[in-house]
């Protein structure tokens, strides 16, 4: 990354590709900070990198998937320099308990509510975020990049330097435990039948 002013050219390029995009990397940094200042902040960062290392973007990929790697790094410098936790995270680590992690049907509430994709989407988008939040960061960065930006697998894999398989795996899992923490969000609001409530 240059440290100096940006060459014209590249400014051009920049405001063209890359600064179209800056809404995008402002509703992710929203989601993984969850405080419209420091998302603020956060993307203000992640852009004027962007802009000093515009040289290496190559035409015809992705930018969006360029400009969110780039945020996931300014983000895990943010985190290393806070020492708010480990730069890589695993379920083990946060201590989410999975029910049951042999269960490749879906979350553990699944079976409780009938049609909890339908339920998902009747939540408000700022709700579905304070769930997504909760999540750990490999499964929130997961879903972020393929359920909220719509990136494809290849994309996301790259952004994240993971294998395709891997955000496969991280996706189904994600979106379980996600549901899982909407669950108790939908009893209360009366969405979910006596009949489907847990005994």
């Amino acid at each position: 990354m240059r440290v100096g002013p940006i060459q014209a050219a590249e400014a051009e390029r920049f405001k063209r590709v890359a600064w179209p995009l800056m809404p995008v990397v402002l509703r992710a940094a929203q989601c993984l900070t969850g405080n419209a200042a420091q998302a603020e902040d956060l993307a203000q960062e992640t852009m004027i990198k962007a802009a000093r290392a515009i040289h290496s973007y190559r035409s015809g990929s992705n930018i969006k998937a360029w400009l969110l790697t780039i945020l996931r790094r300014t983000h895990i410098d943010w985190l290393r320099a806070e020492q708010q936790r480990p730069l890589k995270l695993s379920i083990d680590q946060e201590g989410v308990e999975m029910a049951d992690r042999s269960n490749t049907l879906g979350g553990q509430f699944d079976g409780r509510w009938s049609q909890p994709e339908e339920l998902m989407s009747r939540f408000e988008d700022e709700t579905v975020i304070d769930a997504l939040r909760g999540l750990p960061d490999d499964m929130r960065w997961t879903l972020l990049l393929v359920d909220v930006e719509q990136m494809d697998h290849a994309d996301a894999a790259a952004a994240l330097d993971v294998a395709v398989g891997t955000i496969k795996s991280r996706s189904h899992r994600g979106r379980a435990m996600l549901r899982d923490r909407l669950f108790e969000r939908a009893l209360k609001r009366g969405w979910i039948d006596a009949k489907e409530q847990p005994a």
